[in-house]
Parts: C-alpha cells; structure tokens; sequence
C-alpha cells in the first residue's frame, strides 16, 4: 500500500506519531510519505525528519504552512494536491488540524480514501468563542469530505462526538503505543531536580501553574525544577520565575527528547490545561519515570487517580508533589506497577496494525 501522512509541525507528540506509524507500516512493506510544513522545529525538525527518512520510500515533502488560517491555506492546498498527484497513495492520513485540511481535500479531489486524526488541535476550543466557532465550523465542514477518522484515545472521539458529531462515519480508537526499547529503566542523573516539565512552552500547557506550585512548596521546603522545552511563551515563564524569586531553582535548558530529559529530574510534572494523548506520558511510564499530571484529556487512560491533579490549580499541585516528594519509595513503588501494565497494553506494533485494519476498512 502507498500511504502518504500529511501534517504541519514536524516536532512534539504529533510527529513522534507519524514516525511511530511510518516505521511500522515500513516494517510491513507499506510504501511511505511524508508532506509537512517547512517554516517551523528548526534544527530539531531537521534531525527529526533525517531519522524518519529511511522508512519513507516515498520521501519526504516540506511547504510552508502557517498555524492558524489565511490566504496561504489556498496555496498550501494547491501543492498538497500536486504532490499526492505525483505520489498516488492509496490513502492520505491527515494528522492536526492543518494537516486534516491540506489531506482531505487533496484525498477528495484526487479521488483516494483519507484518514483523519485530531490530535487534539481544533478540539481544545469551544463553539462559545469566535475562534472556536471558526475552527469548529472548518472542522464539521471538512467532516464531510474525509472517509474516516482515527482517534488516539476515547477523551478525543468524545469530544468529536460532542463537538463536531461522528455520524456513520468509520472510526476507530486506537491508543499511541511504544518500542520494546523504550522500557528501559530511566534513573535520575546526579544533581537532579527535584522536578521535571517537558513539553512546549505555552500557557496551554500549565507552566504557570507549575511555577506557582514550586514557589508555594518553597514556602515550606527547598524544591528544584528543570523545565525542559521551548515555544512563545517562554520569556513570560522565564519572567514569572524571577518574579516568584526562583532564581537558581528553576533552570530552563531548552528543548530535547524525553528520553535524554529524563535525567534531569525526580518527577515528571505535566500540569496541562487541556491535553489529547501525550507521548511524554507513555514514554514517562515505559521509562518508569515517577509522574504528577492534570486530570485532563487522555491522561486518566494511561495513570490512576493517584497521580492525578486538578488542571489550573497551583495549591492542588503543591500539595500532591509534596506528599510525592516527602516518600519517594511509595512514588516509585507506583510508577514499576504503572510501567509493567502499559508493558502489554500500549504496544506500538499493535497500534500500527490496528491503523491498517482501518485503512483496510476504508479501502
């Protein structure tokens, strides 16, 4: 099968997907593609894209595509469109919201099944704010041309259900999954902080929150973190920090892989705001890092009530990561049993071939 995967942003969880997805269907003796936007991820996009190019016999395609909607979608179409004409997949898989319009209508104009999945993206508004009424509306509109959808977890085909509507359309929950190699155990470096953020630097993602949960335990007792990561709004954290006086408590090294962040801390703090599926949980458990997370999004699927905090609450937090922090036995304790269940639950050769019962499906 020829299957071509089309999305914006060649860094972060999305992308992690594809390459996860590209190299299994490979591994099959599946002929893959890639077309993604050529404007964004720098240095790291270009490292990211070089490992994933050996499972792309139909190669990889940059073109600029901006994050939120303008006159250039036209244009961004127009190629995707070309260059699925020269590829002729059997199937395009659209991935993210920019991904899930360049895919869809070139799928439909050419005359080829496509596959949908949200990652969250347009999911995250709400029909009650301009801007979610005017993704929310792309998002129904472009329902109609796609074939069918694939979710990553049962929170994102809930919120679909709710917010754009699923109907008869061919769908499929199929959870992320991982490498045997990746549940290899990750210890913490010497000198390591006492906590770990990984992930963008947006407010979406809760370091805010996080911030003020650090300068409320430090109230009580000395607690280090190391925030990992990059994006718009870190001169705001950055400032935020000084302000709550943690300086030489809180250090922000940029961004790398999870694997390599693990190290640098004792617990994995996610306090996110609105999530879909994060990778950084599954590679966190596999890698029997210790975790804290909000209660949003996917995240219940993967960690028990015990590691999980209210979203947007700093006091909340502080206090969890201070009960984690105070017994670190019982922490990791939890964090062996949670690594042994995803073991056999979350396998990313069984994830790959669940995506192409679908394509099957659709085809």
């Amino acid at each position: 099968m020829r299957i071509l995967h089309v999305f914006r942003t060649p860094v972060g969880g999305l992308f992690r997907h594809v390459r996860d997805v590209a190299r299994g269907q490979s591994a099959l003796g599946h002929e893959v593609g890639i077309l993604c936007d050529s404007t964004t991820g720098g240095d790291t996009a270009v490292k990211l894209l070089d490992s994933v190019a050996p499972f792309c016999s139909l190669g990889v395609k940059r073109i600029p595509i901006s994050r939120m909607p303008g006159l250039g979608d036209l244009s961004g179409a127009r190629q995707t469109r070309s260059h699925a004409a020269i590829v002729k997949p059997d199937i395009i898989h659209c991935h993210g919201a920019k991904g899930g319009l360049y895919g869809r209508v070139a799928a439909r104009l050419l005359g080829v099944p496509s596959v949908y999945t949200p990652h969250g993206g347009s999911l995250h508004y709400e029909w009650s704010s301009p801007a979610g009424a005017a993704f929310l509306s792309a998002e129904k509109a472009l329902a109609a041309i796609g074939t069918g959808i694939h979710f990553v977890c049962d929170y994102e085909r809930d919120a679909f259900e709710k917010k754009i509507g699923i109907g008869k359309k061919p769908h499929a929950v199929i959870h992320n999954g991982l490498w045997p190699e990746e549940f290899e155990q990750a210890m913490p470096r010497p000198g390591a902080a006492d906590l770990l953020f990984i992930g963008d630097m947006r407010m979406l993602k809760g370091v805010d929150v996080l911030l003020d949960a650090i300068a409320n335990l430090n109230a009580f007792r000395p607690t280090t973190a190391c925030l990992v990561g990059d994006g718009p709004d870190l001169p705001q954290f950055k400032a935020q920090a000084k302000k709550l006086g943690l300086d030489g408590l809180v250090s922000f090294p940029g961004r790398m892989g999870a694997r390599e962040a693990f190290g640098l801390g004792c617990i994995l703090v996610m306090p996110s705001r609105a999530e879909s599926f994060p990778y950084v949980v599954l590679e966190a458990c596999a890698a029997g890092v210790p975790l804290i997370a909000s209660n949003v999004g996917g995240i219940p699927e993967v960690l028990g009530p015990g590691n999980l905090v209210p979203p947007g609450d700093a006091a909340a937090l502080a206090s969890r990561l201070a009960e984690a922090l105070a017994d670190p036995q019982a922490v990791a304790a939890s964090a062996a049993d949670t690594r042994e269940r995803l073991r056999t639950s979350f396998s990313a050769a069984g994830m790959v071939e669940a995506i192409l019962g679908l394509y099957a499906r659709l085809r």
